[in-house]
């Protein structure tokens, strides 16, 4: 019952979004439009981004001891000199498990 539900549930949900994609077609949108929706995985990113990096374990917000902060401001010094979404992950991971494993 439960793998028919969360099955039944995948299905509905994949369905509810892929009906969206085909519905909307590329000439619907003025250019207006097209412009400021281009903006929006830019806004939502940091919105998902923030709590993972910032929070602790405990939901406290925490700057002085939380390795993430600093992995995450190399890791934003790199994509900002490099320009590659590839050394930006690189390098926030291995600093990360650098300051955990290592310090």
């Amino acid at each position: 019952m439960i793998w028919t539900t969360l099955i039944l549930a995948g299905v509905v949900t994949f369905f509810t979004r892929f009906s969206m994609i085909i519905l909307l077609k590329k000439d619907y949108f003025s250019p207006r439009a097209k412009i400021v929706l281009s903006y929006v995985p830019s806004a939502v990113f940091p919105a998902i981004i923030f709590p993972a990096v910032f929070f602790d374990n405990s939901g406290q917000l925490g700057f002085l001891d939380n390795p993430k902060v600093i992995a995450a401001s190399i890791a934003l010094l790199i994509g900002y000199l490099t320009e590659s979404v590839i050394a930006t992950i690189f390098s926030g991971l291995a600093v990360l498990w650098f300051i955990i494993f290592l310090v």
